[in-house]
């Protein structure tokens, strides 16, 4: 399998596996469970696991005189802007909250003004980060469903080996991390084997900034800030750390053979010390790697305090949707408190079959989380993943987002491009930046006519 063909499937796999990440009950409509009829159709969302299976099956239930057509795989944007220009779109989308307001400013989704007040869908029960991502102008686009947040997972027997305990990593020190990294990272002969710190760049560019003190794009949305002498500073940091270890195509090319999902996964292959990354890797090494000797922290920022960017899916309802009020069932449902709850439970019996520890279900919806945790969550005894639960739950209220943005697909581009270029050796991050900076400003401001 080509490299472009793995990425394309992680992809994939991976927005499947957010999908189910996460809820059963609480979903009539207003006037009882059986006033929505007709035919419902969904883009962008898959059957990944009981998470997921536990939400659907409970709309069915609740709503048996709609018939839910789920066509599965990953949210696919000339597939979805193309159904919307033929007028035959699908009813609701399952896409990334940072899209959002690209899609409402062009007119492919619906305000969900009315649906929230026929539904009576309390907004408040969302995290802030994650309701913000989905409003623009005031005006709310999208239904967020999980709250993916991102920590520092180390590989402590690797640390040991290296003669270094969890408590000396330290990425907040920006001027250490060159000598950390190299002691860490394992290169002979121009080759790789062993990743030493991943700073997972472009994808987490805009957290690296933030810990410098600086946002990429204002909080309204409409004015990026990538030529700021703090996002260059936070780039050529990450960049040198990749360089360091063999250069973009040798790195890119290890890191393309992990398998995050499975028994075969980096952690418990010993391929990489020190990388951010979202929370729900420590459900699959739950799953996968239970006596893999790893340590949980949160990303801080160079003060040292702790930092995490929240990002996550949500449900839209598009332009031209034929079956509107049961799409605005479907998506209270699928994010209702009582939902995720037996959502959580079905993982937790699954889990507890298989001799499993449950590490939670964390969602948009703070209510839910704090439900989930206070009656089903119990300590796993794995001090290791307990403390990583712990960790994970200490920093979703602190967590900023990308704001919704009239132009947050091109924006995303923009400094995407960017980095790629640094990386390929095309271009120095401040020139790179600067071109980015002149990109996105002449989308948004195309936008804002």
């Amino acid at each position: 399998m080509s490299r472009k063909m793995r990425a394309t499937a992680f992809a994939g796999v991976l927005t499947l596996a957010l999908a189910g990440c996460g809820g059963v009950g609480g979903g009539n409509d207003e006037g009882g469970g059986t006033a929505t009829k007709g035919a419902l159709s969904t883009m962008g969302f898959g059957f990944s696991d009981e998470i997921a299976t536990t939400r659907v099956d409970a709309f069915k239930r609740d709503h048996p005189d709609v018939d839910l057509k789920v066509t599965e795989g990953a949210f696919d944007e000339q597939q979805f802007l193309s159904a919307v220009a033929s007028g035959n779109p699908p009813d609701l989308v399952y896409m990334d909250r940072k899209l959002i307001g690209t899609y409402a400013k062009r007119g492919s989704i619906q305000p969900l003004t009315d649906c929230v007040k026929k539904q009576d869908i309390n907004l408040e029960q969302y995290r802030p980060a994650a309701r913000a991502q989905v409003t623009l102008d005031g005006t709310v686009y999208g239904i967020p469903e999980f709250s993916t947040v991102r920590v520092v997972y180390l590989n402590e027997g690797l640390l040991k080996k290296a003669g270094l305990t969890a408590d000396q990593v330290n990425l907040a020190d920006w001027a250490a991390l060159p000598a950390l990294n190299a002691r860490l990272a394992t290169v002979s002969g121009g080759r790789l084997s062993r990743i030493g710190i991943d700073p997972k760049v472009p994808e987490f560019l805009p957290m690296w900034a933030k810990a410098n003190g600086v946002d990429m794009l204002s909080a309204d949305g409409r004015t990026a800030k990538l030529d700021d002498p703090k996002v260059i500073e936070a780039l050529t940091t990450g960049v040198n750390l990749i360089q360091q270890q063999g250069g973009w195509g040798k790195f890119k090319s290890f890191r393309d053979t992990f398998d995050f999902f499975g028994a075969q996964n980096p952690l418990s292959k010993n391929q990489i010390v020190a990388w951010p990354m979202e929370e729900w890797f420590l459900n699959q090494a739950a799953k996968n790697s239970p006596n893999a000797e790893l340590v949980v922290k949160p990303f801080t920022d160079r003060q040292g305090k702790p930092l995490t960017q929240s990002a996550g899916q949500a449900w839209v309802i598009t332009k031209g949707a034929k079956n509107p009020d049961a799409a605005c069932a479907f998506v209270k449902q699928m994010t209702a408190t009582d939902t995720w709850v037996a959502a959580a439970k079905a993982r937790v019996e699954a889990r507890k079959a298989a001799g499993q520890p449950f590490t939670g279900v964390y969602t948009a919806n703070a209510e839910a989380d704090k439900k989930i945790f206070d009656e089903l969550y119990q300590p796993t005894g794995n001090k290791r993943f307990d403390d990583a639960v712990a960790t994970i739950r200490s920093v979703q209220d602190a967590a900023f987002a990308m704001p919704a943005s009239p132009a947050g697909a091109e924006f995303d581009k923009a400094y995407y491009d960017a980095v790629n270029r640094v990386l390929a050796g095309q271009a120095q991050p401040a020139q790179a930046l600067q071109r980015a900076q002149q990109e996105a400003t002449a989308a948004l401001d195309k936008a804002a006519k």
